[in-house]
């Protein structure tokens, strides 16, 4: 099968953007979804390249088809709607690089064109290169049965003698594994995959965010003929939306905790209740956790914790505040480094995440929430564009409690307590006695060692702290004085 092939297939309603006839004639090997940034890393030579474009932002499409290129990709097909059309920059930019371009009108899923591809390439395959016809009749059941991935996955390999096949996520998770395949740590697996070593295949969803997505990995590259493989992904694909339909109705329970521990005065029992709906224990220690991304992606957040929770434990509620935030509930437990993993799906994505002390039962849980929701302000001031997740627990130092306090009441108090220095004529002074001021602090109230830091005269530094006296009306023999202002400076 070529490009051009699906650009003439009328049902799919492929609109070409920018090519070249010779590059419409390339053999399309495969098809893989994706809406990472830079996607080199998945995308194999010959392989359709389907991306709903949700990455896009002005100044981003450069990366994201420079990447295809290095890969090899045979062209982009690209989902219009999300923008509503193929934005310009982007068919710009794979004119350069020499990458066809069409854009998939909204009315057609991504699962249209991979069935095309796969039914019409790889149905024409031997048995020897293929799928087994019994082994095929053996999915379809499953699959119709709403089977899991692991009963899948052992179906579609049975035939083969001893086949180590993994699917992964992207940040290393175990969805699955054949018998023969060995079980490895989630950081492991995530280089097995980033490298490229072995073979993988992308396993195509709708309605999946990159956090969570499939792939499926051999780490013999010729265990399996790359026409099967593609099958397998396909029959995988399928088992993925059959997931995400029952995650719906999971995610409805959560979301009624949620509107439980965010809302005022809720019921112990009515707690409990909900957490026993979401399938969780009965009993704690509960973790709670929210998170962010700062991206207008719906949904993008819930992903990203719903692939924690899965590295984490097998029971969790994940859900949404009603003020939209992500959050999770699950069984208290170490994260480790499973933060930096799922982050590293998405590494153009800051993904910041807060969660508080462990909650002993469901009556802690509100108190566990507020924790949470404070630690993610802190994570988001500190670093707002690095990735990270920011316990609670750790904010031991008045700089790291004021992380949590919404700028605008910084900002707030800052004018309250400094603002004499900060307006007026008195500006021009503002940053003499500022600095003083902080030496003077952060020395213990020492006028000499003030004076040492600052190469001033003592009789100056009494002089500019009189006038921060003066100015602000506090009295900087008093330690509660002494912590007002300090606490005015952090919050600069």
């Amino acid at each position: 099968m070529h490009v051009e092939h699906l650009l003439k297939d009328v049902s799919l309603g492929l609109r070409l953007l920018w090519a070249r006839d010779a590059l419409l004639a390339r053999e399309i090997t495969g098809v893989t979804v994706t809406d990472l940034e830079d996607p080199a890393r998945f995308v194999r030579p010959g392989e359709v390249v389907l991306s709903g474009l949700v990455w896009w932002s002005p100044g981003k499409a450069e990366r994201f088809v420079s990447g295809l290129r290095e890969a090899g990709a045979a062209a982009l097909f690209a989902g219009e709607e999300t923008h509503g059309a193929v934005p310009g920059e982007l068919v710009e930019a794979c004119e350069r690089h020499s990458v066809p371009v069409a854009g998939v009108p909204a009315h057609i899923m991504f699962r249209a064109i991979t069935d095309t591809v796969y039914l019409r390439q790889w149905g024409e395959l031997s048995r020897r290169q293929a799928l087994p016809e019994n082994a095929r009749v053996r999915l379809s059941r499953l699959l119709a049965q709403e089977a899991g991935p692991a009963e899948v996955l052992a179906a579609a390999f049975a035939h083969l003698d001893r086949i180590a096949a993994y699917v992964f996520t992207a940040s290393g998770r175990t969805v699955a594994a054949t018998p023969a395949a060995a079980g490895l740590p989630a950081r492991e697996a995530a280089a097995l995959v980033a490298d490229g070593r072995g073979m993988t295949v992308s396993v195509a969803a709708d309605s999946v965010s990159p956090y969570e997505r499939w792939l499926l990995y051999l780490p013999d590259p010729d265990g399996a003929p790359a026409g099967m493989l593609h099958e397998v992904a396909a029959a995988l694909g399928r088992c993925q939306e059959t997931v995400v339909r029952r995650r719906a109705a999971e995610h409805q329970a959560a979301d009624e905790l949620g509107a439980l521990l965010a809302g005022p005065g809720a019921g112990e029992a009515a707690v409990e209740a909900a957490v026993r709906e979401c399938g969780l224990p009965g009993e704690g220690p509960y973790r709670v956790i929210v998170a962010a991304t700062g991206a207008r992606r719906p949904g993008l957040a819930e992903g990203a914790l719903t692939e924690v929770a899965g590295h984490a434990s097998a029971t969790a509620a994940v859900g949404r505040l009603p003020d939209g935030t992500a959050f999770a509930v699950l069984p208290a437990g170490d994260l480790g480094d499973v933060w930096a993993l799922v982050a590293g799906c998405e590494p153009g994505v800051p993904l910041h995440g807060g969660t508080g002390t462990a909650a002993a039962g469901t009556a802690g849980l509100t108190g566990a929430l507020a924790q949470a929701r404070y630690a993610l302000a802190s994570a988001r001031t500190t670093d707002p564009d690095a990735s990270g997740l920011t316990d609670a627990a750790a904010l031991t130092s008045l700089a790291a409690l004021l992380t949590g306090v919404p700028a605008e009441v910084r900002e707030a108090y800052r004018r309250t307590v400094l603002g004499p220095l900060l307006t007026g004529e008195r500006a021009a002074m503002a940053a003499a006695l500022l600095s003083t001021l902080e030496t003077f602090l952060a020395c213990d109230g020492s006028w000499a060692r003030t004076a040492e830091a600052l190469h001033l005269h003592v009789n100056t530094v009494h002089y500019r702290m009189q006038r921060v006296a003066q100015f602000t009306g506090r009295d900087l023999s008093r330690l509660s004085d002494r912590l007002d202002l300090w606490a005015a400076l952090l919050c600069r």
